[in-house]
């Protein structure tokens, strides 16, 4: 009719009929996504095994500092996450809804950078707090030190992931694979001048790991930028267009959403990270030890992480689009897919332990035999507890691309802090079974959300 404005009818996301070709989907999205949180995480690998040369102590600083940094990284990171499945369900359920994830997009990077003063005021207080839960002085000087230099970069961190988010939404992932890449390596150069003071650059040890970190970030967040901005489907959505006006409604939604995945992801990782804390009551070497079984357990971690994130994406589609046989069909290949990554990355930790503690300390060296011995020990048990890692982390994200946020939150908490926590307290402080019983204390957690957030997904999706 003339005069009429023209309606483009909705296009739904179309879904796999299969589970064979919702396998090679997600493994399509899945493997870029799990290979990026790999190398970047690779930056920790060489932050700990290049400091781990300098000493012991050095190696705990970075433990704590981590520690401190990370507590407000994970609170940050809810608004970030709640990227995937706000995208991913707009566009599951129409396919052109540029202008709802350009909204989404731009309000979480409005979050992110109001959040950013407040972080760094909290970062000046690292190495007053660590002293009050009774560290090491010098261990807590340092990393008041690493986490002040950490902080400018922290913004540029999160503003990246929530453009990664959103390219993970359109099922863009071999370029960002190669961009975190490029920034992984940066950063280990980087590392490499500035910790041990090469080619003119002055020796700063500790510290320039913390430089050479936040200047990563920052180039990171500008190169993806500049990606979004060449890239012919992702500048579609002009994510930065209008970049500084308000859109209070769409603020308001990211936070309800991202708030509860903030505190799911606190619960989690303080969990581990607290495990710093008491493991520097029993000791410096204890501490330095537990860092590096940790930084191993975590390296694994990242591959069904990254693909449970794909499943997110692939569940949050198929949410948008209505179609449930989908949906059952995205979280049951994802468990497996995830399942299957962490066991091929346990078998090497309880097959060559020695091989994998070189790599981080110099076995012949007298002062580290404490720490290799502790280091050795450990590794077997954080082995075993990948298993429920996996299963946890890929009910969390399945449901995380349902919305359902509010529950996760509650029964991570029960998991690790009413559960997780107090068995590592009581095992590790309490027992003769000492720092060992940290470790325990971890699989507890792990066992208990793997059991109760798989049964909220089962739930959710019946």
């Amino acid at each position: 009719m003339s005069g009429t404005a023209t309606h483009i009818a909705p296009q739904k996301a179309v879904m796999p009929k299969s589970w064979g070709g919702e396998m090679r989907a997600l493994l399509a999205l899945g493997i870029p996504m799990a290979a990026a949180q790999f190398v970047q995480f690779l930056v920790f690998f060489f932050d700990t095994a290049m400091i781990g040369r300098i000493s012991p102590e050095d190696v705990a600083a970075t433990s704590l500092g981590t520690v401190i940094y990370f507590a407000l990284w994970m609170l940050g990171s809810g608004p970030v996450n709640a990227v995937a499945p706000l995208v991913a369900q707009a566009l599951g359920a129409d396919q052109n809804s540029t202008q709802d994830a350009r909204r989404s997009v731009r309000m979480a990077l409005w979050v992110v950078f109001l959040m950013t003063p407040i972080i760094i005021l909290l970062l000046l207080f690292t190495e007053p707090l660590a002293l009050l839960l009774g560290q090491d002085p010098v261990v807590a000087q340092k990393a008041g030190d690493y986490v002040l230099v950490l902080g400018p970069g922290l913004a540029f961190a999160l503003g990246t992931m929530a453009l990664r988010n959103f390219l993970a939404s359109l099922e863009k992932t071999i370029i960002p694979f190669i961009l975190v890449s490029i920034v992984t390596a940066l950063n280990i150069g980087l590392n490499y001048i500035f910790i041990f003071g090469n080619y003119g650059a002055p020796r700063l040890e500790l510290v320039g790991a913390g430089i050479a970190s936040s200047l990563s970030y920052i180039f990171g967040f500008f190169l993806f930028a500049a990606y979004i901005r060449l890239d012919k489907r992702a500048n579609s959505f002009q994510i930065f267009k209008n970049f500084w006006k308000s859109d209070w409604p769409r603020f308001k939604e990211v936070i309800a959403l991202g708030w509860p995945i903030s505190l799911t992801t606190f619960f989690e990782g303080m969990l581990f990270n607290s495990a710093v804390i008491i493991a520097g009551i029993i000791g410096v070497m204890e501490q330095a030890a537990y860092q590096i079984a940790l930084n191993v357990a975590a390296l694994a971690f990242m591959l069904p992480w990254g693909l449970s994130m794909a499943g997110a994406v692939r569940i949050g589609l198929a949410e948008g689009a209505q179609n449930h046989t989908a949906i059952r069909r995205c979280a049951g290949v994802t468990l497996i897919a995830a399942i299957f990554a962490i066991m091929l990355m346990a078998a090497p930790v309880v097959m060559i332990p020695e091989a994998i503690t070189s790599l981080y300390l110099d076995l012949d060296k007298a002062e580290n035999a404490q720490v290799i011995a502790l280091v050795l020990g450990f590794l077997p048990i954080a082995a075993a507890f990948m298993l429920f890692d996996s299963v946890q982390v890929a009910a969390n994200q399945l449901l995380r691309g349902l919305k359902d946020v509010q529950w996760p939150m509650v029964l991570t908490g029960i998991s690790y802090w009413a559960i997780g926590f107090p068995v590592a307290y009581i095992l590790a402080l309490k027992t003769n079974i000492g720092v060992n019983g940290i470790w325990y204390g971890l699989m507890a957690g792990l066992f208990s959300a793997s059991i109760l957030l798989g049964a909220r997904l089962k739930w959710r999706i019946s």
